[in-house]
């Protein structure tokens, strides 16, 4: 095991880091009241001159919480990740791109499929490198862990309530046997028969088999 976990720590290190020519930023505010995306962009935009990477394009979203995975400016950026109209998405932290770790995990593994990298100036992440990458794969490797104990506490919880002697799933409908099997011997189809009575057609034909049985004893 100890021998798998050093090979692919290896296999990481060896990778070369990608070329970054073009990059995109990304910024978002989630209020308009007193919160201005410009600070954010400013450090961005020095950055990325420091690195002597060109800015193909800024996308900002504002006002919106970074809980919500759908976003304007955000889907958009996905698109164009996606033509490769960049080589690198360039945010001020992490959080500014998702809250949510699942959300988190899922966008990152897109840009890892389109050959985009994807750097955190403030939290000193850069996918584009061997280290960055390895992190990566532990940001995924606790999203399923967190994935496991939500699971986990879902089926715990069922587990008490039907302890506690709580009935899932829809309530059983209740059929009048006796009144299907007196439309039946009208003439009524069975589509006739569940339109007059509300109830679907596998239910009214088991109130019929199970009403004949009662009276046959079996």
């Amino acid at each position: 095991m100890a021998i798998s976990e050093r090979n692919t720590a290896q296999s990481h290190t060896q990778e070369p880091p990608l070329t970054i020519s073009r990059v995109a930023l990304y910024a978002r505010v989630s209020t308009l009241n007193g919160q201005d995306p410009e600070m954010q962009l400013s450090e961005l935009r020095e950055y990325a001159s420091r690195r002597g990477w060109s800015i193909t394009g800024e996308y900002v979203d504002q006002g919106v919480s970074g809980s919500k995975e759908s976003r304007p400016e955000l889907n958009q950026l996905m698109t164009d990740a996606h033509r490769r109209q960049f080589d690198a998405v360039l945010v001020w932290k992490i959080d500014r791109f998702g809250r949510s770790l699942k959300h988190l995990v899922n966008a990152l593994a897109d840009l890892c499929a389109y050959g985009v990298a994807f750097i955190s100036f403030r939290d000193n992440l850069d996918l584009s490198t061997p280290s960055g990458r390895l992190m990566f794969q532990i940001i995924g490797a606790m999203a399923e862990f967190e994935r496991s104990l939500i699971q986990e506490r879902v089926r715990a919880g069922l587990r008490n309530a039907r302890a506690k002697g709580k009935k899932f799933g829809r309530p059983r409908a209740v059929v009048d046997a006796a009144r299907v099997a007196e439309l039946r011997r009208d003439g009524l189809s069975w589509s006739q028969v569940c339109r007059t009575l509300n109830v679907s057609k596998g239910t009214a034909q088991r109130s019929v088999a199970r009403r004949a049985e009662i009276q046959t004893g079996t």
